[in-house]
């Protein structure tokens, strides 16, 4: 193989790579979440959603209705969680603007969420740790990310597969 097939084959593999991620951003921009598709990596959804369903989020709703299915992220902890909401205040503060603070709690959980809050915070602020509500989801097709993420053997296994059909595929 010749150095021009070698830079032809980089550059397409260039191009793959920034047309997902255009794809990603242009979506997180049409939801307005920085995560418009999440995995669910537990059980504390279920019946409502099992353990490698993949959700669609959206996020242009001003408030969140109790009952609702949203996708969360608490300060300090990189992994959203998908629960729902069982209860809501809103707070008007100093500048008027009223504040949604939400209690969720997962459907297969006994307690509700104040565990997994940030420190000393009783309730998720709507504005600030919400990425999200759920609108559709596509059951199990996310296992696949759970498999390379949970199992070293299935990632390297997967990279080595991608590496092979890189250097065999001739264009």
């Amino acid at each position: 193989m010749n150095i021009r097939q070698q830079l032809v084959q980089l550059l397409n593999l260039a191009m793959v790579l920034s047309t997902a991620f255009m794809f990603w951003k242009g979506l997180g921009l049409v939801t307005n979440s920085n995560s418009p598709i999440v995995v669910v990596l537990s059980g504390s959804m279920e019946p409502a959603f099992q353990r490698g369903d993949i959700l669609f989020l959206w996020n242009r709703d001003k408030y969140v209705d109790i009952g609702d299915i949203v996708v969360y992220e608490v300060k300090g902890k990189p992994i959203p969680i998908v629960h729902r909401v069982l209860r809501e205040h809103k707070v008007t503060n100093k500048d008027r603007k009223v504040k949604q603070l939400l209690l969720t709690k997962g459907d297969n959980n006994p307690t509700d969420d104040l565990s997994l809050y940030a420190h000393r915070s009783n309730y998720l602020d709507r504005d600030e740790d919400v990425l999200g509500s759920v609108k559709a989801y596509l059951p199990k097709v996310g296992y696949v990310t759970i498999l390379i993420t949970e199992n070293k053997y299935a990632k390297l296994g997967l990279l080595g597969l991608m590496g092979l059909s890189t250097l065999l595929t001739r264009e």
